[in-house]
């Protein structure tokens, strides 16, 4: 299977040397997504909203990948304060349903002064 690039206004456009993702042999590699409103540019305040915009940007990649978060193998999360875990994992936890393998580690910073970022792989269709 040839690698695509994917693709989609649904999603925040990357703001750096990279795309939103790939498919390639069989899976689905979602950059981190920022909690950017796609239509806006704007991010959230709260942990609680930004973990929700970032769940429905990597929602928006998988599926214009042909993909769901049903089929995510692999997240990678980014906190800038661990004091939100639980906030963002309840959040998480309605998205993520099938529990994906994840790792979720604290950070200094992340671009435009997000709380939280997430990357995933998963299965394409």
């Amino acid at each position: 299977m040839n690698p695509k690039v994917i693709d989609t206004s649904d999603a925040p456009g990357a703001i750096g040397p990279y795309s939103q993702g790939w498919i390639s042999n069989g899976l689905v590699f979602v950059s981190g997504q920022l909690p950017v409103a796609p239509e806006t540019g704007a991010m959230p305040d709260s942990i609680v909203e930004q973990a929700e915009q970032s769940c429905k940007n990597v929602a928006a990649i998988l599926s214009a990948a042909g993909s769901d978060a049903t089929r995510v193998l692999k997240t990678t999360c980014f906190l800038t304060d661990m004091k939100n875990f639980v906030a963002f994992n309840n959040v998480y936890a309605k998205y993520f349903t099938q529990k994906p393998a994840r790792s979720c580690v604290a950070v200094k910073e992340l671009p435009k002064g997000a709380l939280c970022e997430i990357e995933a792989i998963a299965i394409s269709n």
